[in-house]
């Protein structure tokens, strides 16, 4: 098992968010601005990389009758956690999440990691694909409340980027401009993702034999 692979996939290939399209309701809710995409983001890899790791220790011993509330109490023990230490260091950003962080507790991406990988291999491949999938998670988050920020408010991470002359368009901190925001970056990263065909071959073609095109008959002579 290429342990670079188990952690790569979820920033591109496999990313939750814009190829899987998991945890969409966080994604739209939050990334009004760039720095809630970043503080949603970095909660939800803390919680889906000790998750993971719990529950990969735990694998053999946890009942297969009992699994996914197993898995919920373990999700929602680091996620209490991560909301005590928000409401204590950031009290802003964990007011501006809101509900949304306690819901982190239920999010799919978290489940569907825990079910179908860490729940079936080792402590350092699920480590590193909770890593992955959740650094993913984080910077699309990243990219989308960018945007909105960027064309809703002029402003990245707070700080004015926009020359003045260009009014703002506050359509984009909506729920309208996030879905539209969200949907132009899922468009253009399944472009950068998307594999070429591959070109049939001569290999098993019932007319092989009697083919007259030039590349069948070099190989059938």
């Amino acid at each position: 098992m290429s342990y670079m692979k188990e952690f790569t996939k979820g920033l591109l290939k496999e990313n939750p968010n814009l190829v899987m399209l998991l945890g969409m309701c966080p994604t739209l809710a939050v990334t009004t601005m760039a720095q809630n995409g970043l503080g949603m983001g970095l909660a939800t890899t803390f919680v889906l990389v000790c998750s993971n790791l719990v529950i990969s220790l735990l694998k053999k011993v946890i009942p297969d009758a009992v699994r996914l509330p197993c898995f919920i109490v373990i999700i929602a023990g680091f996620v209490t956690f991560v909301s005590i230490m928000l409401d204590s260091l950031l009290p802003e950003l964990s007011e501006s999440l809101g509900v949304f962080l306690s819901l982190i507790t239920v999010n799919c991406i978290i489940l569907g990691r825990a079910e179908m990988f860490a729940s079936k291999n080792k402590v350092i491949p699920s480590i590193l694909d909770g890593l992955g999938m959740g650094l993913g998670f984080t910077l699309s988050l990243i990219a989308v409340g960018s945007v909105r920020e960027l064309l809703g408010t002029g402003k990245i991470f707070g700080l004015h980027i926009a020359p003045d002359m260009i009014e703002p368009m506050t359509i984009f901190i909506l729920p309208a401009g996030g879905f539209f925001t969200l949907g132009c970056i899922i468009a253009i990263i399944g472009v950068i993702t998307k594999k070429k065909p591959k070109k049939a071959g001569c290999e098993g073609c019932p007319s092989r034999a009697v083919c007259k095109q030039p590349e069948c008959g070099k190989e059938t002579a």
